[in-house]
């Protein structure tokens, strides 16, 4: 049963026709009193809560009332009612408890989806080993508890907040959280917040009409429209500007927008994935970013664990690394030996996943070995450790570097020189073609 409570004939009346009507069953309520006495004999799955009861605009009455409902009945959700311009009003209502707000006047769908989402997080889980985690290595405690939660919310439409470190895999559990939800069909649509200028952001994001400003030589779609019935996912959400996240925050709440040159209100159904290593809680103290807008994109935060509290996982990263660049470059994989595995682990990573992928690259570049022992690791460890503008570059030197040392200690012999390098006669013909050597 789902619960109504506001003072408002024609509200309660409109949001007991609406949920009827789609299968739910309504109690509505015009007063505190008759709000508890309700939370007390009938346990509702749900409370739809307003935050005034009297003429006061104060929102004392609704967080007062939110609080004793969930002394009374911890486990039920409750979304709040409240005016845009009372929006601080409900994130205190968040920080007391609450699940989700909407605003007045609400969009029907979009409530009805917030409804579903908060009754089927609330709900346990059904049982089910169909969950995809396609690219995501390992078995560690903190990632399988990271996924646990993933399995929980990908099927409903709840806005996820993902932290982490750099390097931590942060794309890859969004991806795992559209592939596992209603919209894998519809499209994912990736925007790194931190590459799109504040002048170019409305553009970007909301799109354009041709003319609305110079260099405006025809329409564009933004990414809200690409990503409609599906997923969009906000990377690098701590480096919005403060004008940047009061328009996000209304294309979230509202779910429309208007393209740049249009007056036209497109509306937009999107399940917002976000991420970011910025610590948000303390840019929300220090003011640098909305506390409106943080409640808005974390309903569901899941925190991945850096790579140096995931040691079990380093084994199982490190092999599939190395399978997926020897196949990649035509390369024999070489074994790890548990020396290397020890040395792998015994390293702080700063750089988390993306780091090891890069350490695992440089040794079998640099080791001519089936198989790889520490001392291989260590010495492509101390090698400069590449840029990003010019890791392929680098990789490219020390991989001609190592087919020509081969050549060098062979005498010129490639059979003893594919041997050395722990590749195939062909594969060293391919790499001698690459770098022009005879």
């Amino acid at each position: 049963m789902i619960l109504i409570a506001d003072d408002d004939n024609a509200i309660r009346l409109s949001l007991s026709i609406l949920l009827r009507h789609r299968g739910y069953e309504v109690k509505a309520v015009a007063t505190p009193a008759d709000t508890i006495a309700a939370v007390r004999a009938s346990a509702p799955e749900l409370v739809l809560l307003d935050m005034n009861f009297t003429r006061s605009t104060s929102g004392d009455e609704g967080l007062t009332l939110l609080k004793q409902i969930k002394l009374l009945r911890p486990q039920a959700p409750v979304i709040l009612i409240t005016a845009w311009g009372s929006i601080p009003l409900a994130v205190e209502g968040v920080r007391a408890g609450a699940v989700d707000f909407i605003t007045k006047p609400w969009d029907n769908a979009a409530l009805l989806q917030r409804i579903e989402t908060a009754l089927q997080l609330s709900s346990p889980p059904p049982a089910s080993d169909s969950f995809d985690r396609s690219g995501i290595i390992g078995r560690s405690e903190g990632l399988a508890n990271v996924l646990d939660t993933v399995s929980r919310v990908a099927a409903t439409d709840a806005s996820v907040l993902i932290m982490g470190e750099n390097g931590t895999g942060k794309e890859l559990i969004a991806e795992a959280v559209h592939r596992n939800s209603r919209r894998a069909a519809a499209p994912f649509v990736k925007v790194n917040l931190g590459g799109i200028s504040r002048s170019l952001f409305e553009s970007e994001m909301f799109g354009h009409r041709k003319g609305a400003f110079t260099g405006a030589t025809a329409d564009r779609e933004g990414r809200f429209a690409l990503a409609d019935k599906g997923t969009i996912f906000l990377d690098e959400i701590g480096e919005l500007d403060l004008n940047s996240q009061v328009k996000m925050l209304r294309v979230l709440q509202e779910h429309s927008f208007e393209m740049l040159g249009d007056s036209r209100t497109r509306h937009v159904d999107v399940r917002v994935v976000s991420a970011t290593n910025a610590p948000l809680a303390r840019m929300v103290a220090e003011r640098t970013f909305r506390e409106d807008l943080f409640y808005r994109i974390n309903l569901i935060t899941v925190t991945l664990p850096p790579l140096r509290e995931r040691l079990d996982d380093i084994p199982d990263l490190a092999r599939h690394f190395a399978s997926a660049f020897c196949k990649q470059n035509h390369i024999e994989q070489p074994d790890f030996a548990p020396d290397a595995i020890r040395a792998l682990q015994a390293m702080p990573f700063p750089g988390n996943i993306r780091e090891l992928k890069n350490i695992v690259e440089r040794t079998i570049l640099t080791s001519s070995r089936p198989t790889l022992h520490a001392e291989d690791v260590e010495s492509a460890v101390m090698l400069p450790a590449p840029t990003s503008a010019v890791a392929a570059t680098n990789l490219d030197h020390m991989e001609k570097a190592a087919v020509e040392d081969a050549l060098h200690r062979s005498g010129g012999n490639l059979s003893r020189a594919a041997a050395i390098l722990g590749i195939t006669r062909q594969s060293l013909y391919r790499r001698m073609a690459k770098y022009n050597l005879s």
